[in-house]
């Protein structure tokens, strides 16, 4: 069954809203494919932390100014 922002796998509840919303939309895309509800389920949340924590900010720290610094193109 798909699933969306009302009704979602009890797994998916406590996720951040940013990840579960991707969960959502991976785990819909491997239903149409034929994942069984439990292979989606696992594989949609481990891609959507991975897709987070290539698609979030970079936090403050040590290195954070220097990026900053090199992304605005001030030499």
């Amino acid at each position: 069954m798909p699933w969306d922002f009302a009704h979602i796998p009890t797994s998916m509840k406590y996720l951040d809203p940013v990840v579960r919303d991707k969960a959502i939309e991976i785990a819909n895309a491997l239903l149409a494919e034929g994942h069984s509800e439990g292979a989606a389920i696992r594989i949609a949340i481990a891609q959507a932390h991975r897709w987070a924590a290539r698609h979030t900010a970079l936090p403050d720290g040590p290195e954070w100014p220097r990026r900053r610094h090199w992304a605005e193109g001030d030499d």
